[in-house]
């Protein structure tokens, strides 16, 4: 069978049962050999029943002793038991609201069964709802067995025994990982690390093979990315040649840049001077003065006589850079534009008429620049602010719209460069790692829910001295997890008990023009305590607001809780964060205190890849790449550092020497989410 094919060929699958398995995203053969287990359970070695430890999970051979019996505890709670037996002692088994079970079972019948133990203080032996198989017949005992992420419908035992055959039908497995690559850096070949991943003959196998198939994975998606970014450098870009005037453009600013921000206007300057299309990526921490440095790059632009947009991904943070950027921008004779989906008609009209004339200079909007009616008069230059919320489609609709424009993009998100690396593997870097002078750092404080009374009355107080606040829950109404603060229950109880102060309610369920119409009002000072979940992580800029309460902190990885972090603190005043979490995990109060002892953001994505991995730190959807099936960007970054070099003697020798590797990278850059 061919690895292209559908899976529903497979014996036992059909057309319904591909369809559940699709909701996984696999729907070739390929696709299923390549869903990794999440876990394996060893099921090889057979323990008598009085050697079973309490909490222990084991495997027994027992024979049945007494057959199941139902009883009913209450309505609805059916609990069925069943006594078994080996030459050592008895153990009962226990099922809930299983009312088929007992249809499974023969007096005297010998089984397998797996499950986890538990002893009572009497020394009865126990095991609730074990796995099982007829003695003498099992198919999944006796092995270490993969467990497998599963979706509705779809059974452990389903997708396991799918698994086997799909590995024995696939047969021989071309392998795409040079021998010498494999040899240099003792990679496993392919077939022995595909049936070692699923059905290891012991864990050291498991290990090797995947060890494989992390090489592997880091392997071509580098040299995936290099493709793509060799196809950007090659591409012809506009020369600016009067980068010197950006100098009086920052001379005109009110402020003095930083060091890091004068390093990345040289580094946007010599790219956009080179003849070939610049695409850069800008990281750095909230408030480090990316948008200034946008300016002069925008400023540049406008002066080598093109037209410059910058697309945000909010109403309200369109705004704002429109209100900072003209006045930047007006002593200079420059005219910038707003571009929304919320404008009037007619505004509309005029604003679209200017942009295709070329008499807007300076355009700034959401995502309305990217639509069809947009047509720019000579666009050379596009800003993307806050990337990760737009995909690799939309920033290229957002290119499409002039003739190979430089691209800037700026993102908040710091990650640590080598990581960085390989999410932004086809852009060039701009690290700004210095914050402006007199900023200063949000003092961050660790408390558990019985200091709530007292953080609500200093927040209070703070409310009343004239300034504003944020409280942050990671719910937006109640649910059956009572223990989680949500929003809408926490606005009305503090509106109740602080009527004098005007309490504001924002979350993502609300409609965007609600959204606006609550930020608006809190940017303007009408809204004195504003409740919201994450929304406002990416939000306007109020310098008056300098507290940030965030309940359940413990819910929120580290570079999240910086990132709202940074919503306060835009002000002279002295900032304060107060994470209340109720939470005593060793692990928690480890973030906690990595929050409070740092403001950095580069410092903060390092432990919080050490502390959650990255699975949720990147979601590496929503920067054009793949997720992750197998590799762990922080515990597998020594094998990171070998793929890296792997690619560079690839590349060195000619990546076109191999053409069945470059056909998988081709595979993975055509693939749809690559490009979503």
């Amino acid at each position: 069978m061919g690895l292209e094919k559908s899976i529903q060929f497979i014996k036992g699958v059909g057309e319904k049962r591909a369809a559940l398995f699709e909701k996984k995203g696999i729907k070739t053969v390929e696709d299923l050999l390549y869903f990794f287990p999440r876990s394996h359970e060893d099921r090889s070695k057979i323990k008598p029943i009085d050697r079973c430890e309490d909490g222990e999970t084991v495997c027994i051979a027992a024979t049945v002793y007494q057959l199941p019996l139902d009883r009913y505890v209450r309505r609805g709670m059916l609990i069925t038991t069943m006594s078994v037996m080996d030459e050592s002692g008895i153990m009962q088994l226990v099922w809930y609201n299983n009312k088929y079970i007992k249809n499974n079972f023969t007096d005297n019948g010998r089984y397998i069964f797996f499950g986890k133990v538990s002893r009572s203080k009497q020394g009865r032996i126990q095991m609730v709802a074990p796995v099982f198989e007829k003695y003498g017949s099992e198919r999944f005992m006796g092995r270490i067995i993969p467990i497998y992420p599963l979706t509705a419908k779809l059974p452990q035992k389903v997708v396991q025994s799918t698994m086997e055959l799909a590995l024995g039908e696939a047969g021989t497995l071309e392998e795409y990982i040079p021998e010498h690559i494999r040899e240099e850096y003792k990679i496993a070949e392919l077939n022995f690390a595909m049936r070692n991943i699923h059905f290891p003959r012991d864990f050291e196998s498991y290990n090797i093979a995947r060890e494989r198939f992390v090489f592997e994975e880091l392997l071509v998606l580098q040299l995936a990315l290099n493709e793509r970014r060799g196809k950007n450098a090659d591409t012809p870009g506009y020369v600016f040649n009067d980068a010197k005037c950006i100098r009086g453009f920052t001379d005109s600013l009110p402020f003095d840049l930083t060091g890091a921000q004068k390093r990345t206007i040289n580094e946007i300057c010599r790219d956009c001077k080179s003849g070939k299309q610049m695409n850069r990526l800008v990281q750095g921490d909230v408030g480090s003065g990316k948008t200034a440095v946008a300016a002069a790059a925008i400023y540049m632009t406008v002066r080598n006589g093109y037209q410059a947009a910058m697309m945000a991904p909010t109403e309200i943070l369109a705004g704002q850079h429109m209100e900072s950027l003209s006045q930047m921008f007006e002593k200079h004779g420059i005219h910038t534009v707003l571009l929304t989906g919320s404008m009037r008609a007619k505004e509309k009209r005029r604003v679209l008429e200017e942009i295709a004339l070329g008499t807007a200079q300076v355009v700034i909007g959401t995502h309305a620049i990217i639509q069809g009616t947009v047509e720019f008069n000579n666009l050379g230059f596009v800003v993307a602010d806050e990337q990760h919320r737009f995909g690799v489609e939309q920033r290229a609709k957002l290119m499409a719209k002039g003739n190979n424009p430089h691209m800037l993009i700026m993102s908040a998100t710091p990650i640590p460069r080598t990581l960085a690396l390989i999410l932004y593997g086809d852009l060039d870097i701009s690290i700004i790692d210095e914050l402006p002078p007199g900023r200063k750092p949000v003092r961050t404080y660790a408390v558990t829910e019985d200091m709530r009374k007292r953080v609500y009355n200093f927040i209070y107080k703070n409310i009343k001295a004239g300034m504003q606040a944020y409280v942050v829950c990671p719910l937006v109404a109640e649910t059956e997890n009572s223990d989680l603060k949500n929003a809408e229950e926490l606005a009305e109880r503090l509106a109740a008990s602080y009527p004098d102060i005007n309490v504001g309610l924002m979350h993502g369920k609300m409609k965007a023009a609600a959204k606006d119409e609550v930020m608006s009002g809190f940017a303007s000072g009408d809204i004195n305590l504003l409740v919201a979940t994450t929304v406002i992580e990416v939000g306007v800029n109020v310098p008056n607001a300098n507290i940030m309460a965030i309940e359940n902190a413990e819910r929120f990885g580290l570079s999240q809780l910086h990132q709202l972090r940074g919503r306060v603190g835009r002000g002279g005043d002295q900032a304060h964060c107060i994470l209340i979490t109720e939470s005593d995990s060793e692990v928690t109060k480890k973030r906690m205190e990595t929050m409070c002892a740092s403001n950095d953001g580069f410092y903060i994505s390092e432990q919080d890849l050490k502390l959650r991995g990255p699975g949720d730190f990147f979601g590496t959807r929503q920067h054009g790449l793949p997720e992750m099936k197998i590799a762990n960007l922080f515990e597998d970054r020594d094998i990171l550092r070998l793929s890296q070099k792997a690619v560079k003697s690839l590349l060195d020798d000619g990546i076109e020497n191999y053409p069945l590797l470059v056909k998988r990278c081709r595979a993975l850059l055509s693939s749809e989410v690559i490009m979503n």
